[in-house]
């Protein structure tokens, strides 16, 4: 099928990109993690470090290895999307469009090649739609065992994996038809599956004081600001959507979730319920939160799926019908002029209007620098306060070189503590101001010498400081990073 080979097409694009664009510094953090797992972090549960460890077994310690699984997991969720808009409603020939829809967004296109907790949750996400999506088509208990088990695989993910729970319970309370569940054992056992997947999460929890959940937990708004921060904070939130799920493809789920509810509330359509419920609470969430902090414009990425199967689904009207195709050659062209930006930097756009400079550009000519720096001034090792920077060096610096990370969060790791009575290089962002840096003791490098810069072309990415620093005792927390053998 023609579909079938522009996926194949697709996905083969987003691994040579993969493959050939430098880590981010968050991928490489996540990367560091994969080196040790654990039953959870301080930021995120542990489901995005299992991914890598799994694509570094399979193609090495590079970026495509760390990357790898996120260009794969994308096109076989694109094809269990397919499905399960079949399977909620045959005959409308809707599958195709809905993963065509998906795929169109800048979320999932960018999301395909960077691998964060996003990747895992989206799939996983997915995976517990087209379960669901079975259970409606067959009326087999059994498939509530397979939604539970991939729906504790998205917790497993990240914590905003508790909206899909949210949706499950709203689905079987809210329809008559499917409250009868409630007095058969398969949606329970589900349910047990589910917290089986996240049981390590919470056991890692409570071994670390419940640092994660406390971290996580307290991103929720919390209403106090005022009129003026909640207006801002919603307008971002809005705006972001608009762009990130590409203006048209944005329309078209927000009609479709809209049409999923109506639909229900007319006919108590279980599959229309089953997305609205996917959809409405979580995006009822997601604006109660922005009136009092910022919600990231990735976060609502989950509601997606299910928005992109009822806008191809339930949709009919020819006004929408004909939004489809110029809903996926726009959505094609914004993902396309992102990658294109990405791999070759056509246009010399400054950092605040070119986000893959900031986060991918310039690093191994500026790994080599600091190399150089290192070895000039006789380091023993290689220090940085920022943990992404951190974990940047520490997957890309020379093998051998000794890289040592000053964070809070590395107490939560079992990394060896950075050698007594040495002398090591900081180096350290400008963005991070002119105050001295978190080492006690610290020396600036004086001159040209103690400044570097990164830059892409003739565009400057960021600039940093170096100093040399001596580890001593009743410093901040720090620990010596894993390395990846200069990958």
């Amino acid at each position: 099928m023609p579909w079938l080979l522009a996926l194949a097409a697709l996905t083969l694009l987003r691994l040579w990109l993969a493959a050939i664009l430098p880590l981010a510094p968050d991928e490489a953090y996540y990367w560091v993690w994969s080196s040790g797992l654990q039953g959870g972090y301080l930021d995120h549960p542990p489901m995005v470090a299992i991914f890598i460890r799994a694509g570094t077994l399979l193609a090495g310690e590079t970026p495509l290895g760390v990357r790898l699984l996120g260009p794969l997991s994308l096109a076989l969720g694109s094809l269990l999307l397919m499905r399960a808009a079949e399977d909620l409603f045959p005959g409308r020939r809707a599958g195709p469009w809905a993963a065509a829809l998906l795929n169109a967004t800048l979320l999932a296109g960018v999301g395909a090649i960077a691998m964060t907790p996003d990747t895992p949750l989206l799939f996983f996400w997915t995976a517990t739609i087209w379960a669901l999506a079975r259970l409606h088509a067959t009326g087999d208990g059994r498939w509530w065992l397979v939604a539970g088990l991939l729906a504790g695989l998205a917790l497993a993910s990240k914590y905003t994996a508790a909206l899909l729970g949210l949706g499950i319970l709203f689905w079987l309370l809210a329809d008559p038809a499917m409250r009868r569940w409630l007095l058969r054992w398969q949606p329970w056992a589900g349910g047990v599956l589910a917290m089986l997947a996240f049981a390590p999460v919470i056991a890692w929890n409570a071994a670390n004081g419940w640092a994660s959940f406390a971290k996580q937990g307290g991103r929720a708004g919390d209403g106090d600001g005022d009129v003026g921060d909640a207006l801002r904070y919603l307008g971002e939130l809005i705006g972001a959507q608009v762009g990130l799920a590409t203006p048209l493809v944005f329309l078209l789920c927000v009609a479709g979730a809209a049409a999923a509810a109506r639909q229900w509330w007319r006919g108590r359509d279980a599959a229309a319920l089953l997305l609205a419920a996917l959809i409405l609470p979580g995006a009822a969430i997601f604006l109660w939160q922005a009136t009092g902090s910022r919600v990231q414009g990735n976060w609502p990425a989950i509601l997606y799926p299910a928005a992109a199967i009822a806008a191809a689904a339930l949709l009919a009207a020819p006004r929408w019908m004909r939004l489809r195709v110029p809903a996926l050659v726009l959505g094609g062209a914004m993902t396309g002029a992102v990658y294109l930006q990405a791999a070759a930097a056509p246009l010399p756009l400054p950092r605040g209007a070119d986000p893959t400079l900031a986060r991918l550009a310039g690093w191994d000519a500026f790994l080599g620098d600091v190399e150089a720096a290192a070895a000039a001034q006789g380091a023993a090792f290689v220090a940085a306060e920022e943990y992404g920077l951190a974990s940047v060096l520490a997957f890309g610096l020379p093998p051998g070189r000794v890289v040592v990370a000053m964070d809070g969060r590395w107490q939560h790791f079992s990394l060896p503590t950075p050698p007594a009575g040495v002398t090591g290089l900081l180096v350290r962002s400008e963005r991070r101001g002119e105050w001295p840096p978190n080492w006690p003791g610290a020396e600036p490098i004086p001159g040209e010498d103690g400044r570097l810069v990164r830059r892409r072309g003739g565009v400057t990415a960021e600039a940093y400081r170096l100093w040399r620093v001596v580890p001593a005792p009743g410093q901040p927390p720090a620990a010596v990073l894993p390395r990846s053998g200069g990958g």
